[in-house]
This record gives C-alpha cells, sequence and structure tokens, in this order.
C-alpha cells in the first residue's frame, strides 16, 4: 500500500507507472505479473505496479497502457486535464503548524494581501477536548454552491476535479465567498505596495515568470488584481509540470497528500498510498458532508499523533496570514 522515494518532489503523475493501479493491464498479464513467472520476466523489461489490494507486484512493460498525456492540442483551461480527478488528503494527525506550506503558497503565487489562501487554525471542539491543527484551503467540490452564483462565470468547475477563478472575468462581486460554506476565498482590496512588488518581480525573475502569460485561470504565478477574489488552486501549473502542489513539497511533516481519484492513489512524494485503502483504515472525512457539496478534499483523524501540538503555539498568531514584509524607516534606509 506504500511506496517510499528518496526525492520529496517526485513527479507524482509519471513515476515509472509505480504509482498506478493495475487496471491498464489484462488479466493474462495480471496472473503472470503474480505468480512471477520467471521465464516470463527475465525476457522483458518490468515495471512496479500497485494492485487494488495495495501489493507492488512486477509487470511486464509490454503488458501495461501509458496514461495519455496530461495536454493535447485540443486542451482547453476551463476543461481541464483530461481523464484526470485531483483530490487531496491532509493528515491531521501529522500537523504541527510549522506553516512551511503557508509560506510557500504564499511566495509561489505572489501573496500579498491580508489573507492567505491556505491557513492552518488551532481547533478544539470543547475544553474538555484535545485540541489539533487544521490546515484549510478550496475544497475544490465537486458541487460548488460558488461556481453557481456567480453572475459573470468568473468561477468555474473543471472536468478534472479544479474549481478555477478567471480574474479577468470577476467584477467583485463577492457572491461567490458568500455561497462558500468553508470560507477560504479571499477578496483583494488592493494593489501590493511598492516593496511589495519590487520582491515580486524579483521572486518571478529567479523562477522564470516573467515571460508567462498573465491571468490565465490555470496558472496562478503573479500578483492578484484589485478588486477581484483569489483562492486556492491545488497549483494547476505544477500539474502541467508532472509535479505536486507546493503546500505538499514543502511540508516537513508530510501532512499533505495529493493524487488522482481515478487512479486511486495519493502521494507526500516519500510515501504513496491507495486512497481508497487510506481513507477506510484512516477513518478519512471531508468537512461539512451534510451540505451535498462533495469536496475534494479529505481529512485523517488527529488520532495517534506524530508530534505534540503544543509544539506548533509558537508558531501560532491568530488571525495573521500573511508574513507583511518590513516597512520601517531603517529598513527603507538599508
Amino acid at each position: 500500500m506504500k511506496e517510499n522515494s528518496n526525492n520529496p518532489r517526485r513527479k507524482f503523475l509519471n513515476t515509472g507507472l509505480k504509482a498506478g493501479l493495475l487496471t491498464a493491464i489484462g488479466a493474462a498479464a495480471t496472473k503472470a505479473a503474480i505468480d512471477m513467472d520467471k521465464a516470463y520476466s527475465a525476457e522483458e523489461e518490468t515495471v512496479e505496479l500497485m494492485t487494488p489490494e495495495g501489493k507492488l507486484i512486477e509487470v511486464p512493460i509490454s503488458q501495461v497502457q501509458e496514461m495519455p498525456e496530461l495536454k493535447d492540442e485540443n486542451y482547453k483551461v476551463r476543461e481541464g486535464f483530461p481523464n484526470r480527478k485531483f483530490v487531496m488528503v491532509v493528515d491531521l494527525a501529522r500537523c504541527k503548524n510549522a506553516k512551511k506550506c503557508i509560506t510557500a503558497c504564499n511566495k509561489t503565487h505572489f501573496i500579498t494581501g491580508e489573507n492567505a489562501w491556505l491557513k492552518v487554525y488551532k481547533m478544539q471542539e470543547s475544553k474538555h477536548t484535545a485540541p489539533y491543527w487544521q490546515p484549510t484551503m478550496c475544497m475544490h467540490c465537486d458541487k460548488p454552491p460558488c461556481v453557481k452564483v456567480c453572475p459573470v462565470d468568473a468561477t468555474f468547475k473543471r472536468q478534472d476535479g479544479l474549481v478555477l477563478i478567471d480574474n479577468e472575468r470577476c467584477i467583485g462581486c463577492r457572491f461567490c465567498m458568500a455561497a462558500c460554506p468553508y470560507s477560504t476565498r479571499v477578496f483583494n482590496w488592493e494593489e501590493p505596495k511598492q516593496g511589495e512588488m519590487t520582491e515580486i518581480h524579483l521572486q518571478m525573475e529567479d523562477m522564470g515568470h516573467m515571460g508567462h502569460e498573465m491571468h490565465s485561470p490555470d496558472y496562478a504565478g503573479f500578483p492578484s488584481v484589485k478588486g477581484t477574489v483569489d483562492k486556492c488552486d491545488f497549483c494547476p501549473h505544477m500539474i502541467d509540470q508532472e509535479e505536486l502542489p507546493h503546500c505538499v513539497t514543502a511540508c516537513p511533516n508530510g501532512v499533505f497528500f495529493f493524487g488522482d481519484a481515478y487512479e486511486d492513489t495519493v502521494t507526500n512524494g516519500d510515501e504513496t498510498f491507495r486512497l481508497s485503502k487510506l481513507l477506510e483504515e484512516k477513518s478519512g472525512y471531508r468537512l461539512m458532508e451534510n451540505l451535498g457539496t462533495e469536496p475534494n478534499v479529505y481529512y485523517l483523524p488527529p488520532s495517534n499523533r506524530l508530534v505534540d501540538f503544543e509544539e506548533g503555539l509558537e508558531n501560532y498568531t491568530e488571525f495573521e496570514s500573511v508574513e507583511k514584509p518590513d516597512t520601517s524607516e531603517n529598513s527603507e534606509e538599508l
């Protein structure tokens, strides 16, 4: 059920098919692989696949059908990547509020406003229950209420599960913010300040983004537009490079798992799990299931914790999600 890797930024959509399920090979090949027919495997190169039971087995390459390319000439931004259904799993037992996920998200999306797209909340149901840390982002619902209320079709749902915003269409009415039951959307009340813009341009140059087309809904990597709404987008620009979202790779504790529901597989870069089995064994759940939004973010309960809750208190700042640059007179002189 699990596969380890020493590369924390390994490509999750094209990993030698190790993270794939045994759904693309025939019955004869399956039997040959499980029986480990030495004569058959010795004549041909093999790859590892994960069976529906979560077991890694070797399969002859000739019997494996490769997944189609992420993009082809028919790719459309509002339709998304074909034959994909992206999901995220958040393991609350691992979170200690290190906030590396927030820092990475803010930096790579050039977030300078008052609210980050990803927040880590201090949660406690009552004074008699144990507190825990809960990372919260857009749930990318299958039945998103935000899409229904948008009067200009700025917010839209793609076939690959992503809910995105076209900032060139957004008129800032904030109906979507009112409709979202998870309160994960933010409004850009102002333009980035001069010092923030200087830092942004330096980051853009370092990351090679300066020549990229601006304001593309599936490419979040430029300063947000004043008077528009923003939110977590699952980093489609990273998916396009067959890499994991920034929050997943930045987390030092492996809290976030990202993957494809059609492949029934999720990974944090070091560990790979069969999605359905992980949710069943760890009692996975989704927030506010009774609303019928059918979110694509799953949570694993904070039981058998790997870290102490108190370790995260030193990084906790209530209601503050974006570290603001130092704009004091001394810093300007420097």
